[in-house]
């Protein structure tokens, strides 16, 4: 008994040592498998089956029409796919029952071979007439209302109702009957509305809405006349009724626990655009159009009230009662000045957002929201036919401005403070300082004619960030600060803004208004130093940008200095150009740099602001350096000891002790290093040649005898004391590279300096690379 026990386990060991794994599916298998799940689950297939057969009878058409199997008439054609269609469509009303996905999908592709029959028999081929076809689209339209409706399917009467919002305009015989395409119309929105009373279907209501009213703008700018208004005039109002009713539709169809919920595209949309338009048709006739304004207000009054009464719908009670105020709001001022209504709204919707905000009314909010819109408005119908004033700053159409200004940053902070949405504050404070840096701007013109745009920019610029540091510091708010930071970003285009009026950035007419802008950032920045240890974003952000402006500056200054002062040669250019950053950079380099005052303790927190950009166009200069012609005129030429090289020499070293500071680059700028000291040294030794035997700084450089042995002892220096050092510190890598430009070298002597034996430049190569090479092999 135990000898059999133990050969059973014997054999149990074997076994469970010759049992495979359990089987995993790699991922081609995987996505293999996803892939058939896609196609095999749910309605996709059917999608796709219609898809590829439309794909596959149009194949096969053109392949029997190619072959000369299909010469019949057109008409017959036609006739033919449409018979086809309607089978398939009465084929896929007979499966909606049991099969439902695919009865709907073979409908809904028969209604749209049919639209797309009947559109190719009247355009294309010109068999049917213009009446018929119109009769025909109409019919596939009712029928694809009737079969969704009858089968609660939304896509099939949207895939109707877009061939029947289209058909004017891909059935339009040019005739410009607006009578018979706003019937038409008239009609479709009749059939949305039918079915709104039946059911909720938003996408359908978004459709007819927008169909209606984009071609009745389109058609009131281009073919509209007062003398059509008798006759323009009922469709609008019929178009306006149907779609503030359906709008009311939509809300009591929902179901209860979604009841609140109101279409605010048709709510707010509908009178607004319809508004619009009416403005279209009353144009010069303000009388009018302010009974227009009255009537509307009267309208959702009622309605507002019915609703209050009937159904108890608070939001929509509120959405009504909003449009109200403001079509009443709206038919004030068309009977007086602009410039008085801006300014009134505006300070009726910060008193109504007040109250809205105290008693947590949402309609009072969105309209005093609406009136600062409505104010902006006014106040640019205001400008626009003003007369301009003398007075710089005193004038009305500044302090206009202003007052929208101003309330827009009250709304803003009641938002924050008071009702805590920041999701209202932030777009009203954007608001604001849109409308306060355009005062500014609109003095322009004023400016222009006194003390000049540039320094009454600099002003206004250094005025706004005081203010909104100061408005920081008095109110504790943030985005106040924010907005002085993004007025910093300014200060760069005043540097070309003044290089272009003035020739260069910090001449001595200048620096009045620049000192004002120091001083205003100054006081942001030094206020923030005190407050904050670790310096918010926006104030790390503001002082490199006056970092960099400053370093734009005395660049261009310099450049400017140098053309038109001392009118030197092409390379103090290069050399000028990347000074400031590099000498700014060294002096930002040590912990608490003065050069970051008054930020010094915080600037190490964001250093890499200004050193990542820095060093970037450091590296951009040497490498646009090392192509510089370099001539340092009116000083004689010396190698290496020229602004060019020595430039390439001091940016070069900087730019590589920062990488060896830095754990993630250190590896890099240890093997990168040789490979730029050699090709520094190799351009360093063609412009000296340039210079020296005064050749041409091109391409015909290289074909003289004193360039290629010049190179050729360069490089055997080069590559002779890599051999040397490599093989004292016994380093592999080292001495490898030195091997190889030692063959480099041996190849450039047979390919190319042996064509020059014949002169001095040639000899001095071949003995200059034997001697180093026996040197080499001595060492």
């Amino acid at each position: 008994a135990s000898e059999q026990a133990w050969a059973a386990e014997i054999n149990r060991v074997k076994a469970a040592q010759h049992t495979p794994l359990p089987y995993e599916p790699g991922l081609l298998e995987r996505a293999f498998n996803a892939a058939k799940a896609w196609i095999t689950q749910g309605n996709v297939p059917v999608k796709v089956g219609v898809v590829v057969t439309f794909f596959g009878i149009a194949a096969l058409l053109r392949y029997g029409y190619v072959q000369g199997y299909l010469q019949v008439s057109i008409e017959v054609r036609l006739l033919a796919i449409a018979l086809a269609a309607i089978a398939a469509l009465i084929f896929g009303w007979r499966e909606r029952g049991q099969k439902r996905a695919f009865g709907l999908s073979l409908q809904g592709g028969a209604l749209g071979v049919l639209m797309l029959t009947v559109f190719a028999a009247f355009r294309n081929y010109h068999v049917l007439p213009a009446g018929l076809s119109f009769t025909l689209i109409v019919l596939l339209v009712a029928c694809a209302a009737f079969l969704a409706v009858q089968q609660s399917a939304v896509w099939i009467a949207l895939l109707g109702f877009l061939g029947g919002y289209l058909a004017p305009l891909l059935l339009s015989t040019g005739s410009g009957n607006h009578i018979a395409l706003f019937s038409y119309y008239a009609v479709l929105n009749a059939a949305v509305f039918a079915i709104a009373w039946h059911s909720s279907w938003r996408a359908l209501n978004l459709m007819g809405f927008a169909f209606t009213f984009a071609i009745g703008a389109l058609w009131g700018a281009d073919h509209y006349r007062p003398e059509k208004f008798a006759s323009v005039e009922p469709f609008l109002i019929l178009f306006f009724l149907f779609y503030v009713a359906i709008g009311y539709l939509y809300v009591l169809k929902q179901t209860e626990h979604r009841r609140p919920w109101v279409d605010g595209t048709l709510v707010f949309g509908t009178p607004l655009l319809a508004f619009a338009l009416q403005a279209r048709l009353l144009e010069n006739q303000q009388t009018a159009l302010a009974v227009s304004a009255g009537v509307v207000a009267l309208l959702y009054a009622g309605l507002m009230y019915y609703v209050y009464r009937q159904r108890n719908e608070r939001l929509l009670v509120e959405s009504y009662g909003g449009l109200a105020i403001a079509f009443a709001t709206l038919a004030v001022p068309l009977a007086f000045s602009a410039g008085t209504t801006a300014s009134l709204w505006a300070l009726e919707g910060v008193g109504l957002a007040w109250v809205g905000i105290r008693q947590h009314r949402n309609t009072a909010i969105g309209t005093a929201v609406l009136l600062q819109i409505f104010a902006g408005m006014a106040y640019l119908d205001f400008i626009s036919t003003a007369t301009q004033a003398d007075t710089l700053l005193m004038n009305a159409a500044y302090w206009g401005a202003v007052l929208l200004a101003v309330s827009g940053f009250a709304l803003s902070r009641m938002f924050e403070r008071v009702a805590g949405r920041n999701d209202w504050a932030q777009p009203c404070f954007v608001w604001a300082a849109l409308w306060w840096l355009g005062a500014g701007i609109g003095q322009f013109s004023i400016a222009e004619s006194g003390m000049g745009i540039w320094p009454f920019a600099m002003l206004y610029l250094a005025g706004t960030v005081f203010i909104a540091g100061a408005m920081h510091e008095v109110l504790t708010w943030p985005s106040m600060r924010l907005f002085a930071g993004l007025c910093a970003v300014a200060a760069p285009m005043a540097v070309f803004w003044a290089k272009h009026y003035y020739g260069a950035p910090l001449m001595p007419e200048t620096l009045p208004y620049w000192a004002a802008l120091v001083l205003a950032g100054g006081f942001v920045l030094q206020r923030a130093a005190r407050s904050d240890a670790t310096a918010a974003p926006v104030i790390r952000a503001m002082h490199s940008i006056a970092l960099w402006t400053l370093a734009l500056a005395l660049s261009l200054q310099w450049l400017h200095g140098l053309n038109a002062v001392w009118q030197v040669a092409e390379g103090w250019y290069v050399a000028a150009s990347v000074l400031p950053v590099l000498l700014m950079t060294l002096a930002l380099w040590p912990r608490n740099p003065l050069m970051a005052w008054p930020l010094q303790a915080q600037f190490e927190a964001y250093r890499n602001d200004w050193f990542t950009p820095a060093m970037l166009l450091l590296a951009m200069a040497w490498v646009w350096g090392l192509f510089s012609e370099g001539s340092p005129a009116p000083l004689p030429y010396m190698p290496l000891l020229n602004p060019v090289d020595m430039m390439l020499m001091a940016v070069g070293g900087t730019v590589f002790v920062y990488m060896t500071q830095l754990q993630h680059t250190r590896q890099m700028a240890m093997q990168a290093w040789p490979y730029a000291g050699f090709i520094f040294i190799t351009l360093a030794t063609l412009r000296a040649v340039h210079h020296l035997d005064h050749q041409p700084w091109n391409a015909e450089l290289l074909a003289t005898g004193l360039t290629q042995a010049s190179l050729t002892v360069v490089w055997s220096l080069l590559g002779v004391a890599a051999l040397i050092l490599g093989s004292r510190r016994s380093n592999r890598r080292q001495w490898l590279g030195g091997g190889l430009l030692m063959l480099a070298v041996l190849g450039k002597l047979i390919l190319i300096d042996r064509t020059y034996m014949g002169n001095i430049p040639g000899i001095v190569s071949f003995l200059a690379v034997g001697l180093l090479l026996v040197a080499v092999g001595y060492f």
